[in-house]
């Protein structure tokens, strides 16, 4: 038998960092661990027993940033789930599976013109989905778009939640940038917890030649093993000198150095500038990273360029299969990128995550209440 338990124990953000907009006092941060209802669930609802979640730099801004939520707190953070279903819709009790991190209504223009990843009535959990986050013992959440999970082998439960983001994501960015095998590619960020996914994924998609750029020195000579072809570090340089190294990587090897596929994970402001720089004559450049720093760029270089700058937000929930598969089958590692850690250690992981950057692995939080 299930145990369906009477209440969902969770880790709750009651207030995040910030000022309070009507009487101007500084708020601190607080997540605290509480208790929230099971609610009834609805026809094509189930319950999900989670996992692990994992912990996203857009958690962080949630909680840090003042980057608002749909839903305002007090609310559970987390949307990188993977679980079990316990209850509700038949078709899925006892199976695992990954929840997607955005949810599409299915009903609107823009998904029924293809474009469900930014359909404006999505569903995210920790963010639109009432109190109902991912850092917590289980989750309500609508079962259409659930991601079956089978024969995963050794790999554990767990650390699967990284596909619902961090992995997919990537992939969204490379089918929106038309990514076709043979295609010349640069990944601004490729050490990061999105990037370097976006390398592994590039390359096994059948990037003829990838370029790494990022800070970390160390870990730049890792990513040769997981899709680099030739990397640069960016530590302390200008745009203009980045784009000179590539230049003279393209001289030595004989490649072009027009109609590159930039993607800029980096989600920082000299990562941005540094991909701006970078695009070429009949390029294109894919921004998956998020900052709120404005980039100087002068739009008139597109026409000249005949080059495009293209926006991409989470992903198509038909692609989570996909991705799930290229991890199972070895096409791409995340055994290597992910470190588990348990739930309780929240908001010590919060604060390191905040204060250090991005760490070289994942973490995923496994609840442990």
């Amino acid at each position: 038998m299930v145990d369906i338990p009477k209440e969902i124990k969770t880790w709750q953000m009651v207030t995040p960092y910030g000022k309070n907009g009507k009487t101007g006092e500084i708020l601190t941060g607080k997540i605290e661990k509480t208790t929230i209802p099971v609610p009834d669930l609805k026809e094509g609802e189930v319950l999900v027993e989670i996992a692990g979640c994992g912990v996203c730099h857009t958690d962080l801004g949630f909680f840090y940033d003042s980057v608002p939520t749909v839903n305002k707190p007090p609310l559970t953070l987390g949307h990188e789930i993977s679980g079990k279903v316990v209850s509700g819709d038949s078709k899925w009790v006892g199976k695992e599976v990954i929840i997607p991190a955005a949810m599409p209504c299915w009903n609107c223009a823009l998904c029924k013109t293809g474009r469900g990843n930014r359909c404006l009535a999505q569903k995210m959990p920790g963010n639109s989905m009432g109190i109902y986050g991912g850092f917590s013992s289980h989750i309500p959440v609508p079962s259409t778009d659930l991601c079956e999970v089978k024969e995963r082998g050794k790999t554990p439960l767990s650390c699967l939640a990284v596909i619902a983001d961090a992995a997919v994501t990537p992939y969204q960015a490379a089918k929106r940038a038309n990514l076709q095998p043979g295609d010349n590619v640069i990944v601004i960020g490729c050490t990061g917890g999105v990037g370097q996914y976006q390398l592994q994924e590039v390359k096994a998609l059948g990037a003829k030649t990838v370029i790494g750029i990022d800070i970390n020195s160390e870990r730049l000579q890792k990513s040769l093993n997981y899709g680099a072809d030739f990397i640069i570090n960016s530590m302390g340089k200008s745009p203009k000198e980045v784009t000179g190294e590539f230049k003279d990587i393209c001289r030595s090897t004989g490649l072009v150095s027009y109609g590159w596929k930039i993607f800029e994970v980096s989600g920082s402001k000299p990562g941005q500038e540094i991909g701006l720089s970078l695009l070429g004559f009949t390029g294109k450049l894919i921004i998956v990273g998020f900052n709120t720093a404005k980039v100087e760029y002068s739009i008139s270089r597109l026409m000249a360029f005949d080059a495009e700058i293209i926006g991409t937000w989470g992903s198509f929930p038909g692609y989570y299969p996909i991705v799930m598969d290229m991890a199972l089958s070895g096409r791409i590692n995340i055994d290597n990128f992910v470190e588990t850690r348990p739930m309780s250690s929240i908001v010590e992981t919060f604060d390191e995550i905040h204060h250090t950057g991005s760490p070289e692995k994942r973490i995923v939080l496994i609840p442990d209440f």
